[in-house]
């Protein structure tokens, strides 16, 4: 038997995110990949934000001095390309590490 579809963990972990954040809203996963991962709307379906996520397993420092650790709730790796995120289709992009627990969306150029 094959899987039909399977949701992403970072994915999962925005949406569960934002559903605890923002009570009253919907939380839409896109049948196809096109670019976008999520999509938000309001109780009444009437106003849309699209959202791509890139998920990272967690780099946080471990190894040395409790220093290099203030602040910090998780480090993850991303390499992002202008050309693509200006291209995007999503409203929005999130980059989520495994473990952190901050959301802090950043708009799309």
């Amino acid at each position: 038997m094959k899987t039909l579809f399977t949701v992403h963990a970072g994915e999962f972990l925005v949406g569960s995110k934002i559903e605890q954040q923002i009570k009253g809203i919907n939380i839409w996963l896109p049948a196809k990949d096109k670019g976008i991962d999520l999509l938000v709307t309001n109780s009444q379906n009437r106003c849309l934000v699209s959202l791509q996520v890139k998920f990272s397993r967690d780099f946080l420092i471990t190894n040395m001095g409790s220093i290099f650790q203030e602040g910090l709730l998780a480090c993850g790796w991303w390499t992002h390309s202008q050309k693509k995120i200006r291209a995007s289709k999503a409203d929005l992009w999130r980059a989520k590490p495994v473990y952190s627990t901050q959301m802090a969306f950043s708009e799309s150029f």
